[in-house]
């Protein structure tokens, strides 16, 4: 019912589609106001209103239908001009951008922005930074001055990723509430995960999860999220994590905190993968959702393979049903039962050596009694000389976890 009435409300804010024809991708309209239908529908989809998509596709297809069979004297009108622009780079097909200007004889477009679109799009936009830098003064207050702005966050990330919040700030803050927004703080995420600033990540994560929990690009924020949380535990805290969980729906918020839990497993990140199990875990009571209960068994028993509970992990490993588990998570459980079972595997007996019978009386006993100072000082001993070998088997064991799984992930693709 809801998708229907935001339907209806699409439509009515864009009179020309209510009579349009899905079937032909075509108008009469100048492509000024194909823009802004356009604008209009990409903004509603990064909002959260999905059924907005199929129409996104169909105006792409109308506008630059539009573009290719409209005589060229449009273009006199610089709207038309910044338009077909402002179109290649909502999404439109960058091809048409060389028939335009192949077909551009009276110079109605800017030969700057050409050159600095036709170099970006062809993954050579490092050659035009300078020009890029230099034009945006000039268009910063039209219509093309966010997405150039977006543009050169895009090519200075790459060099210097602190340096590229400045054009991602000014884009998101001259369209917000925009698709150009949305984009603009997701890079930024990417741009302060590189330079490993966890405080200022934290502040743009923040922001998104106000803002854009609803995008169909939610799903790369959400895998940006939980591979920095993962990375940088510690300095992010758990008071962190759960603030940017807090402002979420607590479906969503479950599968972050799995997702999390997975990835901690693997890593042997053995605090932050019982956190996340443990949250994700208080939150089915919220859900009423209990078919992810296996899934955060799964994260635990994976979490306490390579630690000193590896008796209760076996334990927790072998209950989860097959059934209740993905064909990539039920590899991965007995991949990780076959590590545990290694791990408790009673050592194989052996034959005492000879002459050990020197040290006992007749009736077996010993004749020396060691004192309780020299079984300290022999069992701190054997921990010295056993400690380095077995941290070796839990890393070599979180390792072939990391490599199945790995494996199984190539294997889905």
């Amino acid at each position: 019912m809801m998708k229907a009435t935001r339907i209806a409300v699409l439509f009515l804010g864009i009179p020309w589609l209510a009579s349009a024809s899905y079937g032909y991708a075509q108008s009469d309209l100048p492509p000024a106001k194909i823009l802004r239908s356009l604008q209009f529908v990409q903004d509603s989809v990064v909002m959260g209103d999905h059924s907005a998509r199929e129409m996104q596709k169909y105006l792409l297809e109308t506008i630059d239908s539009t573009l290719r069979t409209a005589d060229t004297s449009i273009f006199e009108d610089s709207r038309n001009a910044d338009a077909a622009l402002a179109y290649i780079m909502s999404g439109g097909n960058p091809q048409t951008l060389d028939y335009l200007v192949a077909r551009d004889v009276q110079g109605h477009f800017d030969s700057r922005v050409i050159n600095v679109l036709q170099k970006y799009f062809n993954g050579r936009g490092v050659q035009v930074e300078k020009i890029i830098t230099d034009i945006l003064p000039e268009y910063r207050k039209g219509v093309l001055g966010p997405y150039l702005m977006l543009i050169a966050g895009n090519i200075a990330v790459t060099r210097d990723p602190a340096a590229s919040l400045v054009f991602f700030d000014d884009a998101r803050l001259t369209a917000p509430g925009t698709i150009i927004e949305e984009a603009a703080l997701r890079r930024s995420i990417i741009a302060m995960i590189q330079t490993k600033q966890h405080e200022k990540t934290l502040e743009y994560v923040r922001k998104y999860a106000v803002r854009f929990l609803h995008s169909p690009y939610a799903s790369q924020f959400a895998d940006l999220f939980v591979s920095f949380v993962v990375e940088s535990f510690g300095p992010v805290s758990k008071d962190n994590i759960t603030e940017i969980a807090d402002l979420m729906d607590p479906e969503r918020a479950e599968e972050i905190y799995l997702r999390i839990a997975r990835q901690a497993s693997l890593r042997g990140q053995v605090e932050l993968a019982r956190f996340a199990t443990d949250e994700a875990k208080a939150l089915t009571s919220q859900t009423g959702d209990t078919s992810r209960a296996p899934l955060s068994a799964l994260y635990s028993g994976l979490a306490d393979v390579p630690s000193g509970a590896v008796h209760s992990a076996s334990e927790t490993l072998a209950s989860i049903p097959n059934d209740e588990l993905s064909s990539r998570d039920l590899a991965l459980r007995d991949a990780a039962r076959s590590i545990a079972e290694q791990i408790v595997r009673a050592p194989a007996s052996a034959s005492p050596p000879e002459g050990i019978g020197a040290g006992l009386a007749d009736d077996g006993k010993p004749v020396l009694q060691a004192s309780n100072d020299d079984a300290d000082s022999q069992k701190q001993s054997g921990q010295a000389v056993a400690g380095a070998p077995l941290r070796e088997f839990f890393d070599k064991s979180r390792a072939r976890l990391n490599e199945i799984d790995s494996l199984l992930e190539q294997e889905e693709r």
